[in-house]
This record gives structure tokens, C-alpha cells and sequence, in this order.
């Protein structure tokens, strides 16, 4: 694919969406931490759900701490792997306070030193959060990546590169939004809607469908 195509894809997604948002609800920077790592294997809608009550009650590190673990877990257990995830925000709380006055960092390696975020979570907390230029590659933008061909890769950190390599400067910050969001409603995983793209003349997946 060449950068023209890339550029008029692009293009055509922001005229779609002129300021696309995550679908998870938060109000600061510490609910944003805890929705996207509560979000690994799991819907956003659940998330919200439980988030819906839980940020009421534990919306810093401190109050998550004050809730404790098993006040966690209460709020959280319809989300998948609650046990693992709720331990991982509690000891992320301590190393919050102990460390950063209960104030999000806003670098990688501060973010990724936190138990229970990964590079993904932390590509969505510095883009989302903090508007640096960042790709979080998830299940949904590493397929259309792929199958558009626009930043094709064997794995989501060779996907991420191509990204940051190959979409146009001007969409770089807001490029993460539009595609999970195109990948979760259109090119999505077992049968694309082809015939509800707007990109389906530019994208090159050669299996299209009629949908």
C-alpha cells in the first residue's frame, strides 16, 4: 500500500469521526488506568459497568487502597480474570502513592513499571490521557492493520511500528481511536461489512464481502 492510499484513508475515518474517544467511561487519569487494565479480555460495555460503581466509591489510588481487595473484587467479579486484575490495581495503588503522590505518571517506563500494565495499557494511557503520539495495538487493530494492508505485521509490536512508521503525521494522535473503533464495528473478525466501508475501494483485503 502506498502513502496516497494511507493519506485518503485516514482522511475519509477523521471525516467520519472528527474527534474519536475511547468507549470507556472515566473522569480522570486514575479511572482511565484502571478501565483500560480492567479492559485486557473483556468488552468495554462490562468494564463500564462495573467501573459505573466502582469510581463512585475509588476513583484515586488512595480511596482503591481505603476500598481494599476484597471490596474490589466485589465490584469487578463479572469482568473475566477479576481475581488476577483486581490484585494487579491494588499493588499499582501502593506503588502510586508510595511513588508518585497518587498522581498517574505520564512516561512509558514509569507506566509499564506499574503491576498489571502492559505496553498496550500504556500506549492507551499516554495517548488518551496525556495526547502523545502512541499506538496501543490491540486484537482489533492488529487484524485490520493487517488485512487492510495499511501497516501489515507478523505480531502487535511489529504491527505498532508500522503504524508510527507509515500513517500520515497529521492522524498520528487520534489514528489509534479510529481504527479499534473501525475495527470493532466494521472490518470486524469473522465476516467484515465491506459494503458499510468507506475505505473498501482503498483497502486491500481481497476477500470482500457484500455485507
Amino acid at each position: 500500500m502506498n502513502k496516497v492510499k494511507r493519506a485518503q484513508i485516514f482522511a475519509r475515518l477523521k471525516a467520519d469521526n472528527p474527534n474519536p474517544e475511547t468507549e470507556l467511561n472515566f473522569t480522570n487519569h486514575y479511572e482511565l488506568l484502571v478501565a483500560v487494565a480492567l479492559s485486557a479480555q473483556a468488552t468495554d460495555v462490562s468494564v463500564n459497568k462495573a467501573t459505573q460503581h466502582l469510581f463512585k466509591v475509588a476513583n484515586t489510588p488512595q480511596a482503591m487502597l481505603d476500598l481494599g481487595l476484597d471490596g474490589l473484587k466485589q465490584h469487578i467479579k463479572t469482568i473475566g480474570l477479576f481475581n488476577s486484575k483486581a490484585n494487579h490495581v491494588i499493588e499499582a495503588a501502593k506503588l502510586l502513592v508510595k511513588h508518585h503522590d497518587g498522581i498517574v505518571p505520564d512516561t512509558r517506563d514509569a507506566l509499564e513499571a506499574l503491576p498489571g500494565v502492559g505496553r498496550k495499557t500504556a500506549n492507551v494511557v499516554l495517548n488518551t490521557a496525556f495526547r502523545q503520539i502512541a499506538m496501543a495495538v490491540d486484537t482489533h487493530i492488529f487484524r485490520w492493520s493487517n488485512r487492510t494492508r495499511v501497516a501489515p505485521g507478523k505480531d502487535v509490536v511489529a504491527v505498532e511500528k508500522q503504524l508510527l512508521k507509515f500513517v500520515p503525521k497529521e492522524y498520528l494522535l487520534d489514528a489509534h481511536h479510529w481504527m479499534i473503533l473501525h475495527g470493532r464495528y466494521i472490518c470486524v473478525a469473522r465476516k467484515p461489512r465491506c459494503g458499510a466501508c468507506t475505505i473498501e475501494d482503498l483497502c486491500e483485503f481481497k476477500q470482500k464481502t457484500s455485507d
